[in-house]
């Protein structure tokens, strides 16, 4: 009776654990180039969002030094409802952050000291064992808010000039705003912060 010959029978069960072990290693590099390419998606969002923000806030604050002599219109300011002189140029500056990011703006919605941005990345998640990546690109959208960072009490009616009030500002920063010396006046960071929102995803 010949030998058996196990280790030719055990060749065509070592070529298919070989071969399925790289089918997964391939999976996975997959779902790597997905991730990252979500991750570059989300990058662009981001910093599309906060680039519109900033240049809303930037507006605000330079609306504010205009009214300067005239505090009854201060509130407005700083609560986002008065001072955005340009409002196409928020979203014309998330379009360019997005650009530099490898990445399209696909929408950009502004509300009320807010600005949503949604990309779309000019990359797509590429050839992979997962059919159809190659004409894939990632999405993401990042909300940016614009916070008030002072407070100050309404002056009386009619008071301008010398009566200007204080701003109580972050860190209980106070600024005696003077009309004659616009260099001791807030800077727009100083009036503003501008952040992620929590929900942005």
């Amino acid at each position: 009776m010949p030998p058996r010959r196990d280790a030719g029978q055990a060749f065509p069960i070592y070529i298919t654990v070989v071969a399925g072990l790289l089918f997964l290693a391939l999976a996975y590099l997959a779902v790597g180039q997905a991730s990252v390419n979500r991750s570059g998606a989300q990058t662009a969002a981001d910093a599309a969002a906060l680039a519109a923000a900033q240049n809303a806030r930037d507006q605000l604050a330079g609306a504010w030094v205009k009214v300067l002599l005239d505090p009854t219109k201060w509130q407005l300011i700083l609560e986002g409802k008065a001072g955005i002189d340009n409002p196409d140029a928020p979203c014309g500056r998330a379009e360019q952050l997005a650009t530099q990011n490898d990445a399209q703006l696909s929408g950009c919605f502004p509300e009320l000291r807010k600005y949503r941005a949604d990309v779309e990345t000019n990359k797509s998640v590429g050839r992979s064992v997962v059919p159809g990546t190659e004409n894939v690109r990632s999405k993401a959208h990042a909300v940016a808010e614009i916070e008030p960072l002072c407070t100050f009490k309404p002056p009386g009616v009619g008071a301008k000039g010398a009566d200007l009030p204080q701003l109580t500002c972050r860190d209980n920063k106070v600024w005696q705003p003077k009309p004659d010396d616009p260099t001791g006046l807030p800077k727009p960071e100083d009036l503003f912060d501008v952040h992620l929102a929590d929900s942005a995803g």
